[in-house]
């Protein structure tokens, strides 16, 4: 191959890599409203008092188990349709005493012995719920007041299967990476917005979601329960909504660290969970759900690999003076991400550094569990973090 066909190729490489970049992150985002005001699906909600069982997964969370439980028996919903249920897998510390402290007014601990991980804990606490609906939580969660009621109008509309909330994150110690999760939250659940008045959305917020019970599917340790379950709804012929005044708050990561290994968690888990409905993929069979898993999970997933490709084919493009811009542009921003995380664990937090920070953490971590997917290995459990 000559010099001149091969800067064409690089040339190609590059512009096709860049493209799929922005498609990923802004074509997509700009399409779905789009897709919105041709296609829309109306939602017949109303206000019902269906039995409900609220399922906290924990896991030694013997700081927050307390709060937790006093504020879901304070939510605006009657004592006499909600059954609280706190699935221990396998905690080790006062979690279960705590919460046997309240078996008098009617909360039940389903332990799970032998350390199995959050979805198959969640997996045995279903079995013994008596709600017709069952609405997922953790134990640090903190719901608005009037949640439950927010999220089971929906029910009233015989086509919805599952309906996630809306997380609101708070950064109470200014963290970059945490600047970095509020912005990508706003932008994801603008995306679940949209989603929903189409059709359905693909993916639920995992401290905030329910299922009618009788649609409840038990899953892999391995998978991902928020991504995968409503997906085995979606099979089923059901729609998946976004209620987004429904709202849970949770505290952001202060940490890269802790934001990296969660991610690599998520990710792993989600991928297995992808394989497993691999099915929904078919855009013949599930036009819009292939659509919006294509777009929005499989491709942001393969970024770090396209930003790689679109690294190297720049190098090979430098000598003019465009392709000397982006390459410059490429470098200043993932200095600024090393300058964020370096600032970070020297305790000075600047905010300029959060945006650069966040988009290489999450990417590098997406990075690892792609290979690590490959490898076949499996992520089940987690770790609380403590403050």
């Amino acid at each position: 191959m000559n010099g001149f066909n091969s800067i064409l190729v690089w040339k190609l490489i590059f512009w096709i890599l860049v493209a799929t970049v922005i498609y990923t992150y802004l074509g997509y985002t700009l399409l779905i409203p789009i897709f919105g005001l041709f296609f829309k699906r109306s939602l017949n909600r109303k206000d019902i008092e269906p039995r409900v069982t609220f399922l906290i997964t924990a896991y030694n969370e013997e700081r927050n188990i307390r709060r937790k439980l006093e504020e879901t028996l304070a939510l605006d919903y009657p004592n006499n349709k909600l059954e609280v249920i706190v699935a221990s897998d396998g905690s080790t510390d006062r979690t279960d005493e705590i919460v046997k402290e309240f078996r008098d007014r009617g909360v039940i601990l389903k332990r799970v012995e032998g350390r199995v991980g959050k979805t198959a804990t969640q997996n045995e606490a279903v079995r013994v719920a008596t709600g017709d609906i069952t609405i997922f939580s953790d134990a640090t969660t903190k719901y608005e007041k009037d949640a439950i009621r927010k999220i089971v109008r929906n029910y009233h509309d015989r086509s919805v299967g599952a309906v996630s909330g809306r997380y609101e994150y708070s950064n109470p110690k200014g963290a970059p990476v945490g600047i970095g999760t509020i912005l990508f939250w706003k932008y994801e659940n603008f995306i679940k917005s949209m989603q929903t008045k189409i059709r359905t959305i693909t993916g639920c917020c995992g401290c905030i979601y329910s299922v009618r019970r009788d649609l409840y599917v038990p899953l892999g340790a391995d998978i991902i329960s928020d991504l995968v379950e409503p997906l085995k709804i979606i099979e089923k012929g059901y729609r998946v909504i976004f209620e987004p005044e429904a709202i849970a708050y949770e505290v952001t990561s202060e940490k890269p660290s802790e934001e990296f290994s969660m991610r690599i968690r998520i990710i792993n888990r989600a991928m297995q969970g992808i394989l497993s409905v691999r099915r929904l993929l078919n855009p013949m069979r599930y036009p819009f759900v292939a659509f919006q898993l294509i777009s929005h999970k499989i491709l942001r997933w393969l970024i770090p690999l396209f930003l790689i490709g679109v690294f190297v084919s720049n190098f090979y493009l430098l000598g003019h003076w465009f392709y000397n811009v982006t390459f410059i542009g490429q470098i200043i921003f993932y200095v600024a991400a090393l300058a964020g995380l370096l600032t970070d664990t020297l305790g000075w937090r600047f905010r300029i550094f959060a945006i650069p920070l966040y988009f290489c953490v999450v990417n590098t971590a997406s990075l690892l569990a792609f290979f690590k997917t490959l490898r076949g290995q499996k992520t089940v459990t987690w770790e609380t973090v403590r403050r």
